[in-house]
């Protein structure tokens, strides 16, 4: 049977456009990366050991008591994991950090599991993902820390994550993001990275982040872009690395009659959806939801806007985004977002929240939830609404970072609504939180996955050159996304093989 497809091409050429992450070796600038590892005493954790870093060996684990988390320190590329231990020096690893959301918080009887970010070098999951994007192009020689430059597009985490990557591999970075971002991000930035480059607006303003990047390929030599938007390092790290952490949370935490019924995030770079992918193939009958910001429903009805929820760009959808396999979109209102980081984090929404039952236990972690991480509590909130979920069932989702990188928005809300009140604590509980309903959401059918799928053309074939047929293949081709998920065995080949030249092991 013969098909034709977007722009008139027949399934027979689909099939042979690239699908995968480029492992080709450029042995002269292996060279030059495998010297400077061995100037730095550079190890590189493969992504197994991300994993399960109870295989890391002993002498570096040891090494890592005299280490702080946030130490620009090589060996903190072992930390790059969801099992770190959570304090700020020395600590070692454990089990997966996550917190579970009680029913007198959530308002619903669903149980909602979320993975903790804090714990993370730079207090945000992104660095693992930035770590994804480097790491196949540092083994293979595609990249030389030596000569070249990494530039970190991003609307925030992720710029900070590559940035101190480049920082532990010893390579000059150049960072991008827009100036709106919160205070925190540029100070610590500006202690790390080689270049700060700020671009005009704020989360929604991704194709300035892009027309930047643009510029820096006509105007300098020797750069390298690792565009998280587009590499599918950053969707393959959060699919396995991500994925196995939830579902050992999820063999921790279900019980022999509970259901895992999906997994929630805001898409942002859509790297971190990519756990979904390795959750759909353990529990095929599990969901996968999309978040945005209602003042940006892209997703929700090719809208555009400007809004509040730091650390998810919009007005487009990412190249690495696997829509077909996505089925419900949720737009967030980022008026809910801030009044709920005032109620978390403000000593007086604190004690109310006691008031209405809500563990102190849990009270003192609320600071782990970050922004983004309120709007992916909220999504799993309102997922677990719209499909009446019981006591049995259980929805994951993602602290992407925490409040340590949002204490400037509180002082901003502050001077701008003033003290905060123990009936404004009432009004953001009952409204924002408990009030949260289940509209400006959108249960995709095939054709409105199709309808968003067609969304990139826009963006990476007509503004960023990318190829229509590959565009075609990751709707049409089965193997599209299958190829990129069974090359984590090659890359970790690779560092091994990357390590042992080294000859530190």
């Amino acid at each position: 049977m013969h098909h034709i497809f977007s722009g008139g091409i027949s399934l027979r050429r689909i099939c042979h456009a690239s699908t995968m992450i480029d492992l080709t070796m450029h042995e002269e600038q292996l060279a030059h990366a495998i010297a400077r590892a061995q100037e730095r005493n550079i190890l590189i954790p493969t992504f197994e050991e991300q994993k399960h870093p109870e295989k890391i060996d002993p002498r570096i684990t040891e090494k890592l008591r005299q280490v702080g988390l946030w130490d620009v320190n090589s060996l903190n590329l072992f930390r790059i994991t969801w099992k770190n231990e959570p304090v700020k020096q020395g600590g070692g690893f454990g089990g997966v950090n996550f917190i579970e959301f009680p029913s007198s918080l959530t308002g619903v009887p669903a149980r909602i599991i979320a993975l903790v970010g804090k714990w993370f070098p730079t207090g945000a999951h992104k660095v693992g993902a930035s770590f994804g994007c480097l790491a196949p192009r540092l083994v293979t020689g595609q990249f030389d820390p030596t000569t070249q430059k990494a530039v970190w597009p991003s609307t925030g985490n992720y710029c900070r994550g590559g940035a101190y990557n480049s920082q532990l591999l010893g390579c000059d970075s150049i960072a991008i993001l827009p100036k709106g971002m919160s205070r925190e991000r540029f100070e610590w930035l500006s202690t790390v990275a080689g270049e700060v480059i700020s671009t005009p607006g704020t989360e929604s303003n991704v194709k300035e982040i892009f027309d930047k990047c643009w510029e820096l390929r006509n105007t300098r030599d020797n750069i390298m872009i690792f565009n998280q938007f587009e590499e599918f390092g950053n969707h393959l790290w959060h699919y396995d690395v991500t994925g196995h952490a939830m579902e050992e949370v999820l063999r921790q935490a279900m019980g022999a009659k509970d259901r895992y019924a999906g997994v929630t995030v805001t898409t942002g770079s859509a790297g971190t959806i990519g756990c979904g992918d390795y959750l759909k193939k353990v529990f095929p009958t599990s969901k996968i939801a999309a978040g945005e910001a209602l003042q940006c429903p892209t997703l929700l009805n090719n809208g555009f806007g400007a809004h509040r929820i730091e650390g998810i760009g919009d007005k487009h959808v990412p190249w690495i985004h696997n829509v077909k396999n996505t089925d419900l979109v949720i737009a967030i209102d980022d008026r809910d977002t801030m009044a709920l980081i005032r109620l978390f984090n403000e000593p007086v929404g604190q004690e109310y929240l006691k008031t209405r039952g809500v563990p102190v236990e849990l009270i003192e972690k609320l600071s782990l939830v970050g922004i983004s991480g309120t709007a992916n509590l909220l999504q799993a909130i309102k997922f677990a609404k719209y499909y009446e979920l019981t006591s049995r069932d259980i929805v994951l989702t993602v602290l992407t970072d925490s409040m340590e990188l949002y204490g400037s928005r509180l002082e901003e809300l502050t001077a701008e609504f003033g003290a905060y009140t123990m009936i404004d604590a009432a009004v953001d509980y009952h409204q924002h939180l408990q009030g949260v309903s289940t509209d400006y959401m959108l249960e995709l059918t095939y054709n409105e996955r199709k309808r968003v799928h067609h969304l990139k053309y826009y963006t990476w074939v007509e503004q960023q050159g990318r190829d229509m047929e590959e565009l075609n293949a990751q709707w049409y081709d089965d193997d599209y996304w299958e190829g990129i998920h069974g090359q984590v065995g090659a890359i970790d080949r690779q560092i091994r093989k990357f390590n042992e030249r080294t000859g530190l092991l």
